[in-house]
């Protein structure tokens, strides 16, 4: 998957469940990350902010608004694969 705006941009390959190869431990693993609100994979970026307020504008589902912690701001949101990514900011 690229970004529509970016087509030689970052190329991002997300593995959704319905795979047959994805078996019934990898599933619970990620159930259970999903389930304590633990992100599978986070990216760094210069904005949280406006990167939330950009990604929101276009539908992406946020489970955790940004916020600050130990001089980090951090946001979570839904891949639609059933994962929680993070976008962070140091």
């Amino acid at each position: 998957m690229v970004g529509p705006n970016s087509p030689d941009g970052v190329e991002l390959l997300l593995e959704p469940t319905e795979n047959p190869t994805f078996d019934e431990e990898l599933e619970a693993y990620r159930d259970t990350l999903v389930t304590n609100g633990i992100p599978w994979t986070m990216f760094g970026c210069e904005d949280v902010e406006a990167e939330y307020e950009r990604l929101s504008e276009q539908g992406v589902e946020f489970t955790q608004e940004p916020m600050t912690a130990g001089g980090v701001t951090m946001a979570v949101f839904n891949d639609t694969c059933g994962n929680l990514i993070q976008i962070t900011q140091q």
